[in-house]
């Protein structure tokens, strides 16, 4: 059915998120392509975790497509199985809460989530950290961009363990916010 582990499967992921997320565009400066954020997670897990499970890797690129799409669960699992759409709906918010109650949630539930969702999160705060480093949104204060390093440290509080590399990739972006803010 939908047990294929294939390079194949993760093009169809890709090519689902890129048509999910066609009209949609980054908060930077530049206002990038939507896009470019779910294969940079997968680009972080694949070549700087080492990650090879495509069922994780089509997670990391499918991420965002229930939290900030039309995609449903449903919709999901009948394309890509039952293990790729239970990852995908534990790094989901819901979009229903308030923005301040999803972000404590992600801090208390990252303990708790599975392997495989710890990473595509970990790879989700190592790109975004990246990403405010790089190209913050035009609008952004220092104090917004250190409210938000603040708050990925502690969901990424919950969610060591599951990768030292990784977690010395976020901690070494990390020091350098701090060493330049």
């Amino acid at each position: 059915m939908h047990t294929e582990n294939t390079v194949g499967q993760f093009v169809k992921a890709v090519a689902f998120a890129a048509e999910k997320h066609r009209t949609q565009r980054r908060k930077d400066a530049d206002a990038s392509p939507y896009i470019n954020h779910p294969i940079a997670l997968a680009n972080v897990l694949a070549n700087e975790g080492g990650i090879s499970d495509i069922s994780i890797l089509c997670a990391a690129v499918l991420h965002d497509t229930i939290e900030d799409t039309k995609t449903t669960a449903e919709e999901l699992e009948g394309i890509f199985g039952k293990r790729i759409t239970s990852i995908v709906l534990e790094v989901t918010d819901d979009k229903g809460l308030d923005k301040d109650v999803r972000k404590q949630k992600q801090i208390e539930h990252a303990p708790h989530i599975s392997r495989e969702a710890k990473l595509v999160k970990l790879a989700d705060k190592i790109s975004n950290l990246r990403d405010i480093l790089s190209s913050p949104p035009a609008d952004w204060s220092v104090e917004r961009k250190d409210a938000y390093f603040d708050w990925a440290t502690r969901v990424v509080s919950g969610l060591r363990g599951v990768h030292p590399g990784l977690e010395a990739v976020f901690d070494d972006l990390l020091a350098r916010h701090l060493e330049f803010r």
